[in-house]
């Protein structure tokens, strides 16, 4: 019998960070020795108050379905998040909890997006978004900003890639993978080009918005342009600050029309997020705040150790990134020497030669880059970084990779 899938996933590829870091656990698994920096997952434990939190919400037996959209309480926390954090007032009709940060966007590309519609994606962007968007059987539009930018696009550039069929921005602040961030000023510029196209809905990724060490304060889309406030969804998850990847809670706040949608579609497809992590969510985002800056100062270490290592390889350049916990670096110098082809094959000499696992930066929009997660230790990283340098300066280290 004849089986075929559908043509909307054969135009969409898995995602590169998941594949790298699965090919990294396979490695291990198999006795190799491998240091796995693609995923970008923090290697802190859940602070003990959110999980005593999910753990009392299964012995008081909260394990039973919740509304789609989630519960009042963390509704409630999330809406005061908003408002001391970013000064954004929302009720709770205009909150969506998800099952993580990427079921937040990918409701909201399914929720707007028709076919023929376009979607604005500044590269280098998060390896997903252009694939939610293709599956909502759109078109991604991806104008790039390269380190002579900062990675950050320029008004004129957003303003270029804007046409009629224009229908979602999605922008990402800090840059999942660059680390790069718009100041106020810059956003501001971005959102007198949006305020001239009143058609477009805006998704701003606020992810990574308490990693964080810029110059100046972090700063969303909608608090330094509060015109778009009517159109644009603010996203943003427990996943990263919290150190709850696997607890799965991502939320937004945005127009109630968008999130009645958001929530529809997710109503059809896997229902509310997990009781237990709603409750534990609310306790991180209502609860000290403490554990965060620990955190963050440690991410901030490690980001100052790794940038450092990395413009010290030959044929390595890697701006500061102003948060996040990723380095993105600029390896084409080092692609050329070795003899590689591309980001692809220079990815794949490291993993084999090296034992080292990082995530080419092609997935990301940036052809001649790496992405590298400094989500792990500082003795990791530096054994990661010396086992570089051997790769680097091994003579014909490429033919025999």
């Amino acid at each position: 019998m004849h089986s075929s899938v559908a043509r909307r996933v054969q135009r969409v590829k898995p995602s590169p960070t998941l594949a790298v870091t699965a090919r990294a656990a396979r490695l291990k698994a198999e006795g190799k020795d491998v240091i796995g920096l693609g995923a970008g997952e923090p290697d802190f434990d859940t602070p003990t108050h959110i999980g005593n939190a999910g753990i009392e919400a299964i012995r008081s037996g909260f394990t039973r379905y919740t509304n789609v959209d989630g519960i009042d309480e963390l509704k409630d926390a999330i809406i005061a998040k908003f408002a001391r954090d970013n000064q954004l007032e929302y009720e709770r009709a205009q909150i969506l909890v998800s099952s993580g940060a990427k079921q937040t966007i990918y409701n909201l590309c399914m929720a707007v997006l028709d076919p023929g519609d376009e979607a604005v994606i500044p590269a280098p962007y998060w390896v997903s978004y252009p694939d939610m968007v293709l599956l909502a059987d759109a078109q991604p539009v991806m104008p790039f900003a390269g380190p002579s930018q900062g990675y950050k696009i320029n008004p004129r550039q957003l303003a270029a890639a804007i046409t009629p069929q224009t229908r979602l921005v999605l922008l990402n602040s800090p840059c999942n993978p660059t680390g790069a961030a718009y100041s106020r000023a810059e956003l501001r510029a971005l959102g007198e080009v949006l305020i001239e196209h009143p058609r477009i809905v805006i998704g701003t990724d606020d992810m990574y918005e308490k990693i964080f060490w810029g110059a100046e304060p972090f700063c969303s889309l909608l608090t330094a342009v509060p015109e778009l406030y009517g159109r644009t969804v603010t996203i943003n998850g427990c996943s990263k600050v919290y150190a709850m990847t696997g607890w799965r809670i991502g939320y937004c706040g945005g127009p109630k029309e968008i999130i009645t949608a958001m929530a529809t579609i997710q109503g059809q497809s896997t229902s509310n997020a997990c009781s237990i992590s709603q409750k534990a969510a609310t306790a991180a985002l209502a609860g000290d705040q403490a554990c965060v800056a620990t955190m963050n100062r440690a991410f901030k270490e490690r980001h100052d150790f790794v940038v450092a290592g990395l413009n010290d390889l030959p044929g390595v350049s890697c701006l500061p990134g102003a948060g996040t916990f990723y380095a993105f670096a600029d390896v084409s110098k080092a692609i050329a020497g070795l003899g590689c082809r591309d980001d692809n094959e220079f990815a794949e000499l490291l993993l084999n030669v090296g034992g080292i696992a990082v995530v080419p930066g092609s997935g990301f929009g940036a052809p001649g880059h790496i992405r590298i997660s400094f989500a792990c230790g500082l003795p990791t990283l530096a054994k990661a970084l010396e086992r570089m340098l051997r790769v680097l300066t091994t003579p014909a280290v490429a033919k025999t990779g």
